[in-house]
């Protein structure tokens, strides 16, 4: 089993910046892929980023590229979304997944964290 803990995020004005943070803990040696999703109110949870940990390619979301990076500490067991000029389309509850699958395709996450609240104003 792996768990996931999300932290970061809050309430900004659109212009502004969040670091999110995953801390991840079990048997993590089986993960292969890490990655953050996003569901605003009313809407489909949508894949914002992922990262394949065993070398480190990325894959984001037409909507957040150029503005997300996303980024691991393998010491600290941790995965990180820094998000810069963030923008109220941008609001909405951000999960940390994890898969053991390598292929990092959406369905294939199987653990998931409780979530962090994002909130962006024009």
């Amino acid at each position: 089993q792996v768990q996931l803990v999300e932290s970061g995020g809050g309430s900004m004005q659109a212009g502004g910046s969040l670091r999110l943070s995953c801390a991840a803990s079990g048997y993590i040696n089986s993960i292969r892929c890490m990655a953050w999703f996003r569901q605003a109110p009313g809407k489909e949870r949508e894949g914002v980023v992922y990262i394949y940990t065993g070398g480190g390619t990325r894959s984001y979301a037409n909507s957040v590229k150029g503005r997300f990076t996303i980024s691991e500490d393998n010491a600290a067991n941790a995965v990180y979304l820094r998000m810069n000029n963030l923008k109220p389309e941008d609001t909405g509850m951000y999960y940390c997944a994890a898969t053991e699958s390598g292929f990092c395709t959406a369905a294939t996450y199987n653990y998931w964290g409780q979530g962090t609240q994002v909130t962006v104003s024009s």
